[in-house]
């Protein structure tokens, strides 16, 4: 019974080691204080946008601003991922249509998306566009533009 139970803690403990998910273990080497929170403050999820053209807000806390290149401890800046997954977070974050870059340390965005559904989803990036340890993101909204 002894054994039984023994080989079940070692077990439950295996398993809590490997739930870790992988890209945190991968993240960049800029520390982030673990109760940052990032957030989409407009649109809603779910939102339709009647359209082309509108306004995104973001939020965040426990985390500062700062524009890119400027290494200050807790801070960074926004990159808004539009229909695309996360990357890989021990690489920099790439610059293109669907991962925009906010390095100035702005907090709003004005976008253009076509009509449809569309996804979008924060990842706040270091001095060096590369996400922090742990990782600050958002969830992933969905918004259908009209």
């Amino acid at each position: 019974m002894r054994i039984a139970i023994y080989v079940s803690i070692l077990a439950i403990a295996a398993l809590s080691l490997t739930a870790v998910p992988n890209d945190i273990a991968r993240a960049g080497n800029t520390p982030a204080a673990k109760n940052a929170y990032l957030y989409i403050g407009w649109p809603n999820d779910g939102e339709v946008i009647r359209a082309h053209r509108f306004r995104v807000w973001f939020g965040l806390r426990n985390i500062g601003i700062a524009p890119a290149g400027i290494e200050k401890a807790n801070t960074g800046h926004h990159h808004l991922i539009i229909d695309a997954p996360l990357p890989p977070f021990d690489q920099e974050i790439p610059s293109d249509k669907n991962h925009l870059h906010f390095g100035a340390g702005q907090s709003e965005a004005i976008i253009e998306l076509p009509s449809g559904k569309h996804t979008l989803q924060l990842l706040m990036g270091d001095f060096e566009h590369v996400p922090h340890n742990p990782p600050v993101y958002s969830r992933q909204i969905t918004i259908y533009v009209k």
